[in-house]
């Protein structure tokens, strides 16, 4: 990670970017050189957020986010990615590749429904991830921004259904071809048109 890369120092970057108009070619060029990574970025949104909390209360459900977390840490760690950050019900990570990231996206997915088989359904997990790759400013290794991340957070968040992994066309381009079968899909949010690729897996 570049020295200057925090927080305050992208501050002060975009300040004297608004106040310098002139200069936004030559601050944008310094931000890349600070900030800008390439990354395969998963977005997951656990399911069912407000059900749980009207009918549970926002403790329990806060218990919940707690256990998704601790749940989906080692399996993210264990194919090579980093927990960028974990937001209300929804959890941000990057990897090296986009066969790494479903491999953890997979994995999670498997291990909640393994956890819910032996718990009650007040404690059941459910999630839905979206999975892009592509450039990002990671700024102190706890915040994100970037186009794929904004298409991954769409597909994980409003698009993709619980216990299904959709991946941008950037990321399925960057797919290993015999890893994992994957099926096109056209869909729609907020006036936008995306193609998606719905990964194939026994759930």
């Amino acid at each position: 990670m570049h020295p200057q890369n925090t927080k305050a120092e992208l501050h002060r970057l975009l300040q004297v970017r608004n106040e310098y108009p002139e200069k936004a070619a030559e601050i944008d060029a310094q931000i890349h050189t600070i900030f800008a990574e390439t990354h395969a970025i998963l977005v997951l949104d656990m399911s069912g957020f407000s059900r749980l909390t009207i009918r549970y209360g926002i403790t329990h459900f806060l218990a919940m986010i707690h256990r998704l977390g601790a749940i989906a840490t080692p399996l993210v760690e264990q194919d090579r990615g980093t927990v960028i950050k974990q937001e209300a019900d929804n959890l941000f990570a990057i990897f090296p590749t986009v066969d790494a990231a479903v491999s953890a996206a997979v994995d999670i997915l498997k291990s909640l429904a393994a956890v819910n088989s032996g718990l009650p359904d007040a404690m059941d997990l459910y999630a839905s991830i979206g999975i892009g790759y592509g450039e990002v400013l990671l700024v102190a290794g706890a915040d994100l921004y970037g186009n794929e991340m904004n298409l991954a957070s769409k597909l994980g968040e409003d698009l993709a259904r619980t216990n299904e992994i959709l991946l941008t066309e950037s990321a399925f381009q960057q797919l290993q071809a015999s890893t994992w079968a994957c099926e096109a899909i056209n869909l729609s949010v907020s006036g936008l048109e995306l193609m998606a690729y719905q990964v194939q897996f026994t759930k």
